[in-house]
Order: C-alpha cells, then sequence, then structure tokens
C-alpha cells in the first residue's frame, strides 16, 4: 500500500512540472488566463488540474520552401527559399494572444507577399546577379515591417537555387561571354598600349642619352679647341725676334755639322736657307 502511495505521490508530482528546455520559454495557463510571468529555463510547477503550460521555441527556425517569384518581365522564376526566423522571448504572450502556435502558416503568407512586391520591381537576370542581395534584404525588410510588431524577428530570407527559364539562361550566357571577350580585348588592348609606351619612353631615353653624348663630345672638342688655342696663343707670345734669330742660328750650326756640301744666302731681314746637297 505504501508503495502504491508513494507511486501515487511521485506521478502527481512529475505531473504537476514541466521542463523548459534551452531555446524555449514556458508561459503558464490557469482557466484559461495567460500568466504574464514568462519561465526562461528549467522546472515550471503547476496544478494539472487546473492549469497548463505552453512552450513556445525561441531559437532560430528554419522554413524551407519552393517559390514561384514574379520578374518584372511578367516571368516566373522557380527557387528554393529559406526564411531565418524567432520568436522574441519578451513578446511571447502577443505571439499567442494575436497569432497562436500554429504561426508557421503566417510566416509562409507574409513571405508570399512581401516577396511578390520586391521581386516585381527587378529583373529575371537581377536573380542571377549580384542584385540578389538587395532582392533578399528587401524581402527581411518587408516582412519586418509586419511581423516586428506581432512579437516575430526575421533575421534572413535566403534565395538558394534559382531556375531561369531556357531562353533567358541561354541569353544570360551569351552576355555574359560576350562581356568577358569584351574584358579580355580590352585587357589585350591596354597591354598593347602599355607595351607601346614602354618602346616609346624607351626612345625617348636613347634619344637624350645621344643628345647628351652629343652634346659632351661636343663641349670636349671645344675644351679642346680652347687648349690649343690658348697653347697656340701662348707660345706666339713666347716667339719674339731675339728667339727666332736665335733658333735659326742653331739651326745653321746643326747644318754646318752636315759632311754634305751646302751654300747659305742670307740677309739681314728675312734670312733665306737655300740647301744644295751634293
Amino acid at each position: 500500500m505504501k508503495k502504491i502511495l508513494t507511486f501515487l505521490i511521485i506521478a502527481s508530482f512529475l505531473q504537476s512540472c514541466a521542463v523548459i528546455r534551452p531555446g524555449e520559454v514556458g508561459v503558464k495557463t490557469k482557466f484559461g488566463k495567460i500568466n504574464p510571468n514568462i519561465k526562461q529555463n528549467g522546472l515550471l510547477f503547476y496544478n494539472p488540474f487546473t492549469s497548463s503550460i505552453t512552450r513556445v521555441p525561441t531559437r532560430v527556425i528554419n522554413r524551407e520552401m519552393v517559390m514561384n517569384l514574379p520578374s518584372k518581365e511578367g516571368l516566373t522564376i522557380k527557387s528554393d527559399v529559406s526564411i531565418l526566423y524567432r520568436v522574441k522571448s519578451q513578446e511571447v504572450i502577443t505571439v499567442i494572444e494575436e497569432v497562436g502556435l500554429r504561426f508557421d502558416k503566417i510566416i509562409t503568407a507574409v513571405f508570399r507577399s512581401a516577396a511578390a512586391d520586391v521581386c516585381s520591381q527587378f529583373l529575371a537576370k537581377d536573380m542571377h546577379s549580384g542584385e540578389r542581395r538587395n532582392i533578399e534584404n528587401g524581402i527581411t525588410e518587408l516582412m519586418n515591417e509586419y511581423l516586428m510588431p506581432r512579437g516575430f524577428e526575421v533575421q534572413a530570407v535566403l534565395l538558394k537555387s534559382i531556375s531561369l527559364p531556357d531562353g533567358l539562361s541561354k541569353a544570360i550566357e551569351q552576355k555574359l561571354e560576350s562581356e568577358q571577350n569584351a574584358l579580355r580585348m580590352q585587357y589585350i588592348k591596354q597591354e598593347e598600349q602599355a607595351e607601346a609606351e614602354r618602346i616609346l619612353i624607351r626612345a625617348e631615353g636613347q634619344k637624350k642619352e645621344r643628345i647628351i653624348q652629343a652634346e659632351a663630345r661636343a663641349r670636349e672638342i671645344e675644351i679642346e679647341a680652347e687648349a690649343n688655342q690658348a697653347a697656340n696663343e701662348k707660345l706666339n707670345s713666347s716667339l719674339t725676334d731675339d728667339v727666332l734669330k736665335m733658333k735659326q742660328i742653331e739651326a745653321i750650326l746643326e747644318l754646318s755639322k752636315s759632311p754634305n756640301a751646302k751654300t747659305l744666302f742670307l740677309d739681314q731681314k728675312n734670312p733665306f736657307l737655300n740647301l744644295i746637297n751634293e
């Protein structure tokens, strides 16, 4: 009997407590009235005959779906979508009262509306380019405008695999290929232009070098001429009449020592020397 009584007490105790795990909060409801005190983590005791515990997840939830998105041209673009959202813990009571626990449906409905408004402002090719991030941010902002006051926070909208119509995909690929070819030709043109500029700079450098060498040579010749002129002027200034007469006498003396016969005719003004070899 004691065992049965003990078992009933333990069972009653277990039924009167709830475990609130990390990533969720607990809300107690008594006779249909919500207790404003929100339990974050741990054990929450209650009377199972008069009260109930509602667990609401507050961790980030990944809502995945496949959507047909409209484009500005009126095309339909198929895309895999991930919506990352969470319930704000301090707004759990608002969520329970205004939305309920099946809030996944309202998230989906709000996304469809926001995606239609944002995607219709962009071309289909933008969803395959850098504009995708702008589309995702636009949908996120528009969803938060409606969901934030109701206790939700959309952290991100991710447009993953995007399937464009076959004709449009080929047109985009051809355009990208043409752009790549244009960029490649522009690069080649820039390289050729740079090489031409290098050749021109090299030629100008060689030209300047030749000019400098010519100027240096001309200056060298000019200096040499000036030196020769100065030497001649110095020599001329040193050749006086007495020096010239002395040089003539020295020359005659040297000739007189020669074994060959000589005839010398001299005058007083302009000495003249005539040598006759025999």
